[in-house]
């Protein structure tokens, strides 16, 4: 059956169309979700035995270390053994979806496959990786040269107060401007460089359209036909009250970041003018130096644990010496532990790593959400 629909699909034009000639219609966003999810419900499975055989070879620790690894590679696998080589994959067969070229309306070709699945598998996996040691970097840039502004500005008010009064409007207006802009960034980095704000406008625009569920796939040009037969009474809904509902939220949360912008900025204004008018000068000083040159807070890497129990044995006296002091999961003392919401405790590395992979306990199996799991503190 599939065959004869593709037949129908990719035959080539003649002159004259016989009247029962059918052109097959574009899929809906249901039909697009419902393959989606089947195809994702698939791919967990075949995860998780990829997972269980890698745990009986190498051992538990080696696939919870390489849990995203093996993860990725079976999606790319999965992918690559059905829409590589030009098979639909289980999610377009149990909705009777295919692919096509939107511009060609034929089936995909080779390169179009092959970049599909690079920029839907590989491109976020290697942004995944990459991201955080960017954003760590550009954070201690944009700290530096923060307090590098701040310690000038106040050194210049120091010596030229009476000056300032009259080049305040033409010399300090870009070098404030400069100076805010660069906190905006520090303060609002993690949202800037994330993808979600991106994947959100897409997912609106798809509930609209019903045209591209993943931006792989408009980059690529893919869309979907539905290859059954729908009758000419048959309603096929979409998804437009979610896109309005979705548009809404991004529209409320856009104007409540540009308050809260509005106010800081303004709130910023009035400590300004305090200072330059002498009542927050020696207060100003005294901060700009502790910014240059903490003495009291330390700077630690993101990698770096807080409380290391390796190192120091008394980080947190009064959880139990001996076995109770070692992690489960990575069979090594305590390193910044953390509880979970059913009282087991493990490193925070090793119990975020694990929850993002299956959002529950590794010894009781009681359902735990990451925003659930809590530092410990001495």
């Amino acid at each position: 059956m599939a065959d004869e629909d593709l037949s129908l699909t990719t035959s080539a034009p003649t002159p004259s169309v016989s009247p029962s000639a059918y052109f097959y219609p574009f899929a809906t966003s249901p039909d697009i979700i419902r393959s989606h999810e089947k195809d994702v419900f698939m791919t967990g499975s075949l995860t998780s035995q990829a997972h269980s055989i890698v745990r009986s070879l190498r051992g538990a620790r080696y696939a919870h270390t390489h849990s995203d690894a093996i993860k990725h590679l079976t999606e790319i696998l999965y992918f690559a053994l059905t829409t590589f080589v030009g098979n639909r994959t289980l999610g377009e067969e149990y909705c009777d979806l295919v692919q096509l070229e939107d511009d060609t309306l034929q089936l995909p070709s080779l390169p179009r496959r092959a970049g599909y699945i690079l920029s839907s598998i590989l491109l976020p996996w290697t942004l995944q990786r990459i991201l955080p040691a960017f954003r760590q970097r550009l954070r201690s840039k944009l700290e530096r040269s923060i307090a590098r502004q701040q310690f000038k500005a106040s050194q210049a008010k120091k010596t030229t107060v009476e000056q300032a009064k009259d080049k305040k409007s033409t010399k300090d207006s870009s070098f404030f401007t400069k100076l805010r802009i660069q906190k905006y960034i520090l303060e609002h980095l993690d949202s800037i460089t994330s993808l979600s704000p991106i994947y959100a406008v897409s997912i609106a625009t798809f509930y609209f359209t019903g045209a591209y569920y993943h931006l792989s796939k408009r980059f690529a040009g893919l869309r979907y036909v539905f290859t059954k037969k729908v009758e000419e009474g048959e309603q096929r809904v979409g998804y437009e009250v979610l896109g309005v509902l979705l548009v809404l939220q991004i529209a409320v949360q856009g104007i409540l970041h540009i308050k809260k912008v509005g106010a800081d900025l303004g709130q910023e204004n009035e400590n300004s003018e305090l200072e330059a008018d002498g009542g927050m000068k020696q207060y100003g000083s005294s901060l700009i130096s502790s910014l240059e040159n903490p003495s009291s807070l330390p700077l630690l890497p993101a990698s770096a644990a807080r409380y290391d129990f390796s190192e120091d044995s008394n980080a947190i006296p009064w959880i139990p010496t001996g076995q109770q002091r070692k992690c489960t999961l990575c069979l090594e003392l305590f390193k910044d532990p953390s509880v979970t919401t059913c009282g087991h405790v493990f490193c925070w590395t090793c119990v975020r790593d694990w929850v993002r992979e299956k959002p529950e306990c590794p010894l009781c199996r009681q359902e735990v959400l990451l925003s659930k799991v809590l530092p410990l503190r001495g």
